[in-house]
């Protein structure tokens, strides 16, 4: 038979964990229908003599929901590796709304996920009110990679309350309505149900995210009918009792999450991070899922291959931005805040003003007060960073100007990281290591301008494979692919397996790495986001097509809507 793509003497990585092997494959009418020695001819072939031939990577909490309008890669999850994407997490989506009523969507997203209102506004085309009629949106819109979506909390109850959403608990019968959402989404094809009751999650205006007005009964109501349908997930934002030592709540709170995964049936899911001003807290919620599993219930916890870090820099955000002094030169053009940088009589004043305290307060991964022992130099990707307060003492500087003169000598083309959470590196890999975790959290398409880890997956081969032989390279794929498409019920990928949908990456296993960030303007109305590529990567398949050969875009547009599996029947 004629193939459409054969790829030849790869090392076959198959996701599975077993051991590696060399052989051909071929694909045909996207999916995979032979392994082994190849002789057929192809209409396509690829020589990946050298290379490790895995299953496409799943990345399950991403927030594409407003990029897949105007991104058709999928940037930069592509890049690294991302054939499949979960979005809609945290209770934010774009639907249930009516386009008279978007405001209301945007205000969700635009703080909390640090998403541009102009950018969405000019970007996306409003065709829809309901849920099921998003999906079919979706599905229409040409796609490199292929996304699943949740419907979120927010979206719903601001569709069912308006204004009210944001302040008010939600009658009988509001909670009736949004059951009926919930129902409406889960037939239709959404992979599940999210909600947010973080801390971090907040308006421009300063005011809690709608699903954070949200009464605990409410939760489990709409959790209870994803129960009641015996399908979806349920995703939360947690109630930040994780970031203060010794929080009473915590105990009360995890109970809460038990009960619900044991009454509902339903899986829940949820980040998990190690906190320096609550050490220890991690374990009580990997703790929680084993306790969870032990009571009936399902529980998986979302791990993070390294620091969750702010990028910071002169042409994003600074510690310093919204004070005195600061505040004017930073709405300057960059040209003019570099000669102003670089001015003698004005740099001692900026030192001075670099001591102020900001009375806003930052959330999630918006720029904090520098604390410069937690300011890291981002000059390289592989590391170590030194700290500014290291470098800082070495010049016998103030941290504030090292900061300055670092980022002039690189025409301000220089990243800082910030810590948010993670910062011990033992314990990230803790983490990632326990049965019931799996390696994922990225938030592409949110805090486009605040945060880059896209590129989490090259990471974990990279660092923990490679250069820490933490895991081998069998265990490593196994984690990005199989473990993430069975929990989230993508059962035609993850493995590398005649008849499996042809979601491939071909990789140079010994230069596969992340390069470092960069800041472009390519969002609608000219906003800004981060972006940033690998090497290493020699092709990426998806649904049997080649989107990507040597990172660089083919044409091809082979990525489709994953509906959930009430949504496949229909």
């Amino acid at each position: 038979m004629q193939f459409d793509l054969v790829i030849k003497n790869g090392t076959i990585v198959d996701g599975s964990g077993m051991p590696r092997f060399r052989a051909d494959m071929g694909v045909y009418r996207g999916k995979i229908a032979r392994i082994g020695r190849i002789r057929d001819s192809a209409k396509e072939v690829i020589d990946a003599e050298g290379h490790v031939v895995a299953p496409g990577f799943i990345d399950g909490h991403t927030h594409m929901d407003a990029q897949i309008f105007w991104d058709p890669l999928g940037t930069s999850s592509c890049y690294h590796g991302i054939t499949t994407a979960v979005m809609g997490n945290c209770g934010f989506t774009l639907a249930p709304c009516a386009v008279e009523n978007k405001h209301m969507v945007i205000r969700n997203l635009q703080r909390a996920e640090d998403i541009s209102p102009a950018a969405m506004e000019a970007g996306i085309k409003w065709s829809w009110t309901t849920y099921p009629e998003f999906l079919e949106t979706l599905d229409k819109l040409p796609k490199g990679i292929n996304y699943g979506s949740y419907v979120g909390h927010s979206a719903i109850r601001t569709f069912v309350m308006g204004e009210r959403a944001f302040t008010e608990k939600a009658t009988e019968d509001d909670l009736q309505a949004m059951e009926r959402h919930v129902h409406d989404a889960i037939l239709a094809g959404a992979v599940g149900f999210t909600s947010s009751r973080s801390p971090a999650h907040e308006t421009p205006d300063a005011r809690p995210v709608a699903s954070r007005a949200a009464a605990w009964d409410e939760v489990r109501r709409l959790v209870g009918a994803m129960g009641k349908l015996n399908a979806g997930l349920f995703e939360i934002a947690g109630e930040g009792v994780d970031r203060n030592a010794g929080d009473p709540g915590v105990r009360e709170y995890h109970t809460r999450l038990r009960d619900l995964a044991v009454d509902s049936g339903r899986p829940i899911t949820f980040g998990v991070f190690s906190r320096r001003q609550s050490p220890g807290t991690w374990k009580k919620y990997l703790d929680l899922l084993d306790e969870t599993a032990a009571a009936g219930g399902r529980m998986f916890a979302q791990a993070h291959s390294r620091a969750l870090s702010a990028l910071l820099s002169f042409k994003t955000q600074m510690p310093w931005d919204r004070l005195p002094l600061w505040k004017d030169i930073r709405a300057l053009p960059l040209d003019e805040q570099k000669a102003k940088l670089r001015d003698p009589e004005l740099r001692p004043k900026l030192i001075e003003a670099s001591t102020a305290r900001d009375n806003r307060q930052a959330r999630g991964t918006e720029a904090k007060p520098a604390d410069y022992d937690w300011l890291f130099v981002l000059d390289t990707v592989e590391g170590p960073h030194r700290s500014v307060a290291e470098v800082a003492r070495e010049r016998g500087q103030h941290p504030c100007e090292t900061m300055i003169e670092l980022a002039l000598e690189k025409d301000l083309d220089l990243f800082f990281l910030q810590p948010v959470a993670n910062e011990d590196q033992d314990v990230a890999l803790q983490i990632m290591r326990h049965p019931r975790t799996v390696t994922t959290f990225s938030d592409s398409g949110a805090h486009v301008s605040q945060l880059m880890d896209s590129s989490l997956q090259t990471h974990l081969l990279y660092h923990w494979v490679r250069t820490k032989q933490a895991f081998t390279l069998e265990q490593a794929v196994r984690m990005l692919s199989l473990v993430p498409a069975t929990l989230w019920g993508f059962h035609d990928r993850g493995l590398i397996r005649e008849g499996m949908a042809a979601d491939i990456v071909v990789f140079n296993p010994d230069t596969i790495m992340a390069e470092l960030p960069e800041v472009v303007d390519d969002l609608p109305a000219g906003a800004r986001r981060l972006v940033q590529r690998a090497r290493g990567m020699k092709a990426t398949v998806v649904n049997g097509e080649v989107l990507l050969y040597d990172n660089k875009h083919t044409g091809a547009l082979p990525g489709r809507l994953m509906r959930g599996p009430l949504g496949q029947r229909a």
